[in-house]
């Protein structure tokens, strides 16, 4: 049994398609000459708590990502690529499978899912998504949000303008106890899958309590273009 019950899992699905670049999945391009995602991963490597760090690539991917791990990361025998799933739920469920076959799935078994291109987040982003995971079972990272948020059903016409002091952008990590996420999952329908846009609804529609970290404002997605400007810029103020 591995001594934390804590893991890693890099999602690293994307396409790329919106950086006008369907030939290379976005976390391979390079900021500070070094692929996005090996920025990514180096904040997981830091962190001496997990066990394991599980990162989920298309099948294709899979050996491109262990040679770029290879060529940046000194050896960490804790790092694993693996194949995700078709949907960002289902990779999630991949990584899930995977601690289980290894013999390594509890009921205190945490997982912080992140996404591959948010190379910036913080150690104590990481260090509350850990402590608020195991205490309330779920979390989600996010910041407070600063533009008027406006609600147009018909994507035509306002439908409604929510109280923005109620409103936050979410980011990643999401972090949970990776049986309970597992459970309730699979209690849900097809139906209820299809509509899901990340892990943290699966818990909001079966009315579990997912608690909040502060992000940070720095800890950006990387998916356009223009973030790549910002990207830069951020490596030259770390």
């Amino acid at each position: 049994m591995n001594k934390n019950n804590l893991y890693a899992i890099i999602l690293a699905g994307g396409k790329g398609t919106r950086m006008g670049n369907i030939e290379k999945p976005k976390q391979f391009m390079e900021i500070g000459n070094k692929p996005i995602i090996i920025h990514t991963i180096e904040k997981f490597v830091l962190h001496t708590e997990f066990d394991e760090i599980l990162v989920l690539s298309p099948k294709q991917w899979i050996k491109h990502t262990e040679d770029l791990i290879r060529k940046y990361i000194s050896s960490d025998s804790r790092i694993h690529v693996i194949e995700g799933g078709a949907t960002r739920n289902e990779t999630i469920m991949n990584a899930i499978q995977y601690i289980d076959r290894e013999g390594n799935l509890n009921d205190e078994t945490v997982i912080v899912t992140h996404d591959s291109v948010r190379p910036f987040l913080t150690h104590r982003i990481i260090d509350e998504n850990i402590r608020y995971a195991r205490e309330f079972g779920a979390c989600n990272t996010v910041i407070p949000a600063t533009d008027t948020i406006v609600e147009s059903k018909d994507h035509q016409f306002v439908t409604s303008i929510p109280d923005r002091t109620a409103m936050y952008q979410g980011q990643t990590p999401q972090t949970f106890k990776a049986v309970q996420l597992r459970d309730l999952y699979e209690s849900l329908t097809a139906e209820e899958k299809e509509i899901l846009t990340d892990a943290c609804k699966i818990l909001i529609m079966k009315g579990e309590k997912v608690h909040l970290v502060e992000g940070e404002v720095s800890n950006i997605k990387i998916t356009y273009p223009h973030d790549l400007r910002v990207a830069e810029a951020l490596l030259g103020g770390e």
